[in-house]
């Protein structure tokens, strides 16, 4: 296994579908401009309440990707 050197950058991502898919959002449109992702870590859950139910969900992850050389 190498050593590697990773930068984290934090996002919230958002969903109605669920906090699955607010994820996957974040991830999404990381991957359009960060290169080499190799994990995440979920920080903080949130919902936005409308009409006394969830009408969307807010989900901040940290995503930590290599730094290359």
């Amino acid at each position: 296994m190498n050593d590697h050197v990773y930068k984290h950058i934090e996002l919230t991502g958002t969903s109605a579908d669920g906090i699955e898919a607010a994820v996957g959002n974040a991830l999404a449109v990381a991957a359009l401009s960060v290169r080499h992702m190799r994990w995440l870590e979920v920080i903080d859950t949130r919902a936005h309440i409308e009409g006394g139910r969830v009408d969307q969900w807010q989900v901040t992850v940290r995503i930590a990707f290599t730094v290359e050389s």
